[in-house]
């Protein structure tokens, strides 16, 4: 956890000083392509060019959220460490209907762990959807904008030195921990097309290649996995071969009572193909079903991805125009949300087919993509084809963008969708200190007790700054 303090310390001097506006002067170049301007290096002078508490607002912001470079900052997979290096903004003269944008990080952990990705992002905009407040265009809450059509194109590579696995299925020991390495590249792209605005309802689509390569991990705690493993106990150990994923479904993000209840429903179908006699090529269906009941209408913020921005994974910006290219602001309104959520991943297979380990959900601690579930276990404890998880919480502000989170998770996982009926539920009690501060990463420290297995501390910083896409999924 040590390794965050000094981001978090930034991020705490950050709160206390006033902010400073970073809209670009000049977003477009003559070639077309939005590029730096020397308003960009007058800003940094001002801003950073002293060490005066009064612009230490400013400095942070604009080493961080800028345009078109900042420091790129976030937790890889856990256990892997935080990671920091570069992130690009690039924006494309948009035409009279789309507008284009593209995102490129890179950030190394001191592990060696390592993430690189580009991210283009192509949105239908016929009409840029802005107010003015105060004398200047502001972007409208994101409740009220349109769901409009999205292409987005990807290709990322990772290098994670430090992962565990415990054995598939809910009878698995902590005895039984081992340590593997893993090297993955995706490469593909998704659209969304709305389709019914009443429930803010999209299709979605997606089409991947998937290549990952598992290595020992050696010099850990506990054995590589090699030493405990076989191509029996764990599928997909000695052979990765290169997989296509297809998917397809549906989604609502409809908004009830005034703002009171926010949904987020996602269906998905995927389908893996490997090729020749792999017996690697199975289906999933998964359900992901959010419930968010607002405490403070009129001032609780809207944090989920928009799909109708052209944000990528390093961009906070609040507009579709690219004119006005601003994060969202620091606020010390009072916030509060009670969150409900259901998640279910189903797996099928062909006959003597088999999921591979690398593909597989998992739940304890957090998983592969950071997502915490059933936070009192080790990372990564419980690993199947089928998962079923149930978390509730209750998160409310403190002060300004600091606040406290309170949760109790559920979940069980299934070596066959039948036994998500019979196998035993486990369960997780957690309490949290947030920081959600502009378009800095989310921050969350977690102390999770009440499974049968100890307690466990966790510190993460999200990989997207707030209100930027989401990446792609590792598994």
């Amino acid at each position: 956890m040590n390794k965050l303090v000094s981001p978090i310390l930034f991020l705490l001097l950050f709160l206390s000083a006033p902010k400073v506006s970073l809209a670009q002067n000049n977003p477009a170049g003559s070639s077309g392509t939005i590029v730096d301007n020397p308003s960009e290096i007058a800003k940094f002078k001002e801003t950073c060019g002293s060490f005066q508490l009064s612009n230490a607002g400013g400095c942070a912001e604009l080493l961080f959220t800028g345009h078109p470079v900042h420091i790129a900052v976030g937790s890889l997979a856990p256990q892997n460490g935080f990671g920091s290096g570069l992130a690009y903004v690039g924006f494309i003269k948009p035409s009279e209907t789309w507008l284009p944008s593209w995102n490129a990080d890179a950030v190394a952990t001191p592990n060696g762990s390592w993430r690189a990705g580009v991210y283009f992002k192509l949105v239908h905009t016929p009409k840029f959807t802005t107010v003015v407040h105060l004398g200047k265009p502001k972007i409208k809450d994101v409740t009220e904008l349109p769901e409009r059509p999205v292409i987005n194109l990807y290709a990322q590579a990772i290098s994670l030195n430090k992962l565990t696995y415990f054995g598939l299925g809910p009878a698995t020991t902590q005895a039984g921990r081992s340590f593997y390495g893993m090297r993955g590249i995706i490469g593909g792209g998704s659209a969304v097309k709305p389709f019914y605005q009443r429930l803010n309802a999209s299709l979605f689509g997606e089409i991947n290649g998937r290549f990952v390569e598992i290595r020992p991990s050696l010099s850990q705690p506990s054995p590589t996995i090699g030493a405990l493993y076989t191509e029996a106990t764990a599928p997909g150990l000695t052979s990765q071969p290169g997989t296509l994923q297809l998917g397809e479904g549906i989604q609502f993000r409809p908004v009830f009572f005034e703002d009171f209840l926010r949904l987020n429903y996602r269906l998905a179908y995927q389908q893996f193909f490997t090729p020749g006699n792999s017996t690697f090529s199975f289906q999933r269906l998964t359900a992901d079903l959010s419930h968010q009941f607002v405490i403070y209408k009129k001032t609780t913020q809207y944090l989920l991805p928009r799909d109708n921005n052209p944000n990528g994974p390093d961009d906070c910006s609040m507009s579709t125009d690219p004119a006005q290219r601003e994060c969202a602001e620091i606020t010390r309104d009072r916030q509060g949300t009670v969150d409900l959520r259901f998640f279910l991943a189903a797996s099928m297979t062909p006959g003597g087919n088999v999921v591979p380990f690398y593909f597989q959900p998992t739940i304890g601690g957090m998983d592969i993509n950071s997502s915490p579930s059933l936070s009192s276990y080790q990372d990564f404890r419980f690993r199947a084809p089928n998962v079923m998880f149930f978390h509730q919480g209750l998160e409310h502000s403190i002060w300004g963008p600091l606040g406290f989170s309170i949760m109790a998770e559920e979940g069980k996982v299934g070596l066959t969708r039948g036994d998500l009926g019979s196998n035993p539920w486990l369960h997780s009690f957690a309490s949290a200190l947030t920081m959600r501060a502009g378009g800095f990463p989310q921050v969350f420290f977690l102390f999770a007790w009440g499974g049968n297995e100890g307690t466990h501390t966790t510190a993460n910083v999200n990989a997207s700054l707030l209100g930027g896409a989401a990446r792609p999924s590792l598994y």
